[in-house]
């Protein structure tokens, strides 16, 4: 028991400002087992990915006009900018133009593992299981994107796996597409997650 209470203090530890309006830097910030669970998610991917190109086929597929989908990627990037351009102005007002906070990478923060294990019940209370299982398949969607973004750099190697794919026919359209809609369904994930897990 104290072994597990020692764990969650010393790996999942809130980072304060130290009263002088400096926060420590952002390496110290993230944390070690959530990079290590999403570089995981990431590098499975791209075995998997990697398999599939190995098992792909030999005969060439056509290209389907319309299949590409720029229009609507382009709208979605153009909205996305906005909306994330806004988010930064607020965070910046919030905080302070050097605050040295964690923004988009924050889901991989100290702060969100020590949400994360307070969930679980390590450290001084009981677990909250009506909140794990909200949390369960968000966590299961935010790590899918990692997966699939893993995927997406062996697997699209195949020409037939990219050809009529969304910024298809060619690899690098694929791979900016398919990571635009990565980026804002993780994104998402996180913002339910900052909803359901303890504050």
């Amino acid at each position: 028991m104290h072994k597990e209470a020692a764990f969650a203090q010393s790996t999942f530890q809130h980072v304060q400002d130290d009263g002088n309006g400096s926060s420590p830097g952002l390496a110290y910030q993230l944390s070690g087992p959530l990079l290590g669970l999403v570089g995981s998610a990431f590098v499975s991917g791209l075995f998997y990915g990697f398999f599939q190109f190995l098992d792909r086929s030999p005969s060439r597929h056509e290209h389907v006009p319309g299949t590409a989908a720029w229009g609507p990627h382009l709208a979605l990037a153009l909205a996305a900018l906005v909306i994330f351009s806004v988010a930064w102005w607020r965070h910046r007002q919030r905080l302070g133009p050097r605050s040295g906070r964690l923004w988009l990478l924050a889901p991989l923060g100290r702060n969100a593992a020590g949400r994360v294990a307070r969930t679980l019940g390590f450290g001084s209370g009981p677990a909250q299981f009506g909140r794990l299982l909200l949390a369960l398949p968000v966590a299961a969607l935010f790590l899918f994107c990692f997966w699939r973004a893993g995927a997406q750099v062996t697997g699209g190697l195949d020409p037939n796996f990219t050809v009529n794919a969304w910024g298809g026919p060619t690899y690098v359209g694929a791979l900016v597409c398919h990571y635009l809609d990565l980026f804002l369904v993780a994104s998402g994930a996180a913002w339910l997650m900052d909803r359901i897990l303890p504050a």
